[in-house]
């Protein structure tokens, strides 16, 4: 057997990936097939959760049927409950071991600028991704209420966020009374709170009032300040005190990992000890957060 044979027989089944605009994911295998395999009726594709404790809270098995072009395939409807975390995608034949899955070919186009429509239910979020090591995972989020986090400006000593609130019954009821948040990380006593402008609730245009823009007073964070990094999370606290927050975030789209792609410039603030500059950054999670560090 030559070199090329050993190594294909042995290489990681890949599994491409199609995901929908609800949420749902379809996954195909094509090159499954190896001597003594046999995709029985318990074939499954197994998503393990990342550092979680064995469990239905860690694992989720989907059956792997075959289809006519001799693929394998699971569905991973949006209904199915995926906590939030980092999934590591996996197959099992038969009595074979369980086997990692290598990422195939991605079409995460239903994801771009993806636009939920009106629901109370949680928002789905579920984005293939290759890891460092050559394998197929998958990032999840599940969240009710959500606030999308769309441009971000750094002028004039502020940071305005604009966005939009999914995932509630009467989006501009809710706003209406809501305020932004920048919780400090380190000290959760330490809170900033501000006023949200909420768009197009009464412009007569047809808009639904789920629009909102605020703006952080940059040097207002710093005021505490006393050297090294601090973080900031931002978050949409509504009137209602038995109403669950927002949190800030970037989640519609197909980026599974924000936080080194999706870069904004630092504005330069006079601190009560020192220069300092801050400025907006997204999380390991996407969530939206303010970094205050020395200039």
């Amino acid at each position: 057997m030559s070199d090329a044979s050993t190594a294909a027989e042995f290489a990681p089944p890949r599994a491409d990936c199609v995901a929908d605009s609800a949420g749902g994911l379809t996954f195909q295998v094509a090159d499954w097939a190896r001597p003594g395999l046999d995709a029985g009726p318990d074939a499954a594709l197994v998503l393990v959760r990342r550092g979680a404790d064995p469990g239905p809270e860690g694992e989720v098995r989907l059956p792997l049927v075959p289809t006519e072009g001799g693929r394998l395939q699971a569905a991973l409807p949006s209904t199915v409950p995926l906590p939030e975390g980092r999934w590591d995608v996996h197959m099992v034949l038969g009595e074979a071991e369980t086997q990692r899955l290598a990422p195939g070919l991605n079409d995460l186009r239903s994801l771009v600028d993806r636009k939920p429509g009106p629901s109370t239910s949680p928002l789905a979020v579920r984005i293939p991704y290759p890891t460092k090591h050559g394998n197929l995972s998958l990032r999840s989020w599940r969240r009710t209420p959500h606030a999308e986090a769309g441009e971000l400006r750094v002028e004039g000593g502020g940071l305005v966020v604009r966005g939009r609130l999914y995932r509630v019954a009467h989006p501009a009821e809710w706003l209406a009374g809501a305020v932004a948040e920048a919780r400090f990380r380190s000290e959760p006593s330490r809170v900033w709170t501000g006023q949200l402008e909420v768009n197009g609730a009464n412009a007569g245009n047809g808009a639904d009032g789920a629009d909102f823009s605020c703006t952080l007073p940059l040097a207002e964070l710093a005021d505490g300040w006393k050297g090294g990094e601090e973080a900031w999370d931002l978050w949409l606290r509504p009137a209602d005190p038995d109403a669950a927050p927002a949190r800030l975030a970037r989640i519609l789209d197909d980026v599974p990992d924000k936080k080194e792609i999706f870069t904004y410039p630092a504005q330069a603030i006079a601190a009560p000890h020192g220069a300092a500059k801050a400025g907006p950054y997204y999380t390991v999670n996407n969530d939206l957060a303010v970094r205050v560090e020395g200039a």
